[in-house]
């Protein structure tokens, strides 16, 4: 899946993404293991789409987590 299709979805729907391609990749091991995987670039193609679903996710978090900064208060110094 492209990111920019990730990026539409929401949080419950990325984890459920993201479980659905472990399990998933998990299969396709086992079956690379035992000589039944027929396209082995399956393994590939579900660890990146892992990896971008957990960048996503992640990036959500550090959004939501950081405060907007505040300007500082400028002091202006009197003439005497």
């Amino acid at each position: 899946m492209k990111s920019t299709q990730l990026r539409e979805m929401n949080d419950s729907d990325l984890r459920e993404l993201e479980e659905k391609f472990t399990k998933e990749l998990f299969h396709s091991r086992m079956k690379n293991f035992s000589n039944g995987l027929t396209d082995t670039s399956t393994l590939q193609k579900a660890r990146r789409t892992i990896a971008r679903i957990k960048t996503i996710r992640h990036e959500r978090t550090q959004a939501a987590s950081s405060k907007p900064a505040q300007p500082a208060q400028a002091t202006v110094k009197g003439k005497k």
